[in-house]
């Protein structure tokens, strides 16, 4: 059952951590909309444009593997019967993302914010930004901006902010977000730019309210099958979500609560600014728990901050 006041009440459905996102999306008619997927050529993107394809949404792979976008693309359009496009977009170049959105034309009713980097080595982008928080955080954080015209078109649009539960080990530390003082911890990047997702999802939704817009934050849960955990081993990461008491989960399982989140009709009328997780809305984190959302990533004041710092940095980019 889904709450549909806008405010406080957690938000639950029928799904669970075991649903697809067929079955999720299953019985839903998304023909006339539009979806873009970023990193949506391997993964659970593939699967979370594959869903929403099948739907009949008109789907747009935006990857910065334009021949793996471009062949995925072809390959969902022969096995789902509607038109899935492709285009090129690389979320650590400004100009890449300035270009995605300078091309796109007419309205836009979803947008997932799928693509990102996980536990790199130290290594930053010619701003100067370090990679993941520039992949993770910025990079959507430009797109999303650069559609918000085409989505505010839309009527009803709804943005999906992926997130993990990495968020708990550390809110964004506005004193060095880009280890420039601090010795870098890959771990820690990463979980920084993580609740950076959370916070975008509070402050977009906070913003874009009025123009019919809603954003909310999704964890997909563990998957080992997708090219984001290609810099951990295999045995590291099972031992690690092991110990977190998380079980792995199938692409299918790990795009579920993103198409949920994204065009579910349980949601319709629902206040955003939310975190999902496991196709419900998560519970406030406590200690002992294996998941839920901290409340680091929840502050509107921080959201607020993390906002206007996001602007200043691609004001400073384009000189």
């Amino acid at each position: 059952m889904t709450d549909s006041t806008p405010a406080a009440a957690r938000v639950t459905t029928p799904f669970t951590a075991a649903s697809t996102a067929a079955e999720v999306v299953a019985g839903t008619d998304l023909a006339g909309r539009r979806a873009v997927v970023t990193g949506g050529a391997s993964g659970i993107g593939i699967e979370t444009a594959r869903a929403l394809a099948s739907a009949g949404a008109e789907v747009t792979i935006a990857a910065r593997d334009t021949a793996a976008g471009a062949r995925v693309a072809a390959d969902l359009t022969r096995s789902t019967g509607h038109p899935v496009l492709s285009a090129p977009l690389d979320l650590t170049d400004p100009a890449s993302v300035e270009a995605f959105t300078a091309a796109w034309r007419g309205p836009l009713h979803v947008l997932v914010n799928n693509a990102g980097v996980m536990l790199t080595s130290e290594l930053r982008t010619p701003q100067g930004w370090e990679l993941q928080f520039a992949t993770n955080h910025l990079g959507h954080f430009a797109l999303a901006a650069g559609l918000h015209p085409a989505l505010a078109a839309a009527g009803g649009a709804r943005v999906v902010a992926l997130t993990s539960v990495a968020h708990l080990r550390s809110a964004v530390d506005f004193d060095d977000i880009h280890f420039e003082r601090r010795a870098y911890d890959a771990s820690v990047a990463y979980a920084q730019s993580k609740t950076a997702n959370v916070l975008f999802a509070v402050e977009a939704d906070r913003r874009w309210h009025d123009d019919g817009i809603s954003a909310n934050a999704v964890h997909p849960g563990a998957i080992l099958e997708t090219g984001l955990t290609r810099h951990m081993d295999p045995e590291e990461l099972s031992q690690a979500v092991g110990q977190g008491g998380y079980a792995f989960k199938s692409p299918g399982q790990g795009a579920a609560t993103s198409v949920l989140v994204a065009v579910s009709p349980l949601l319709d009328g629902v206040a955003g600014g939310r975190y999902f997780e496991d196709c419900n809305e998560a519970l406030p984190h406590t200690d002992g728990m294996s998941g839920g959302v901290a409340a680091h990533a929840l502050d509107p004041a921080a959201a607020a901050r993390l906002w206007q710092v996001s602007l200043d940095s691609l004001a400073a980019a384009r000189g």
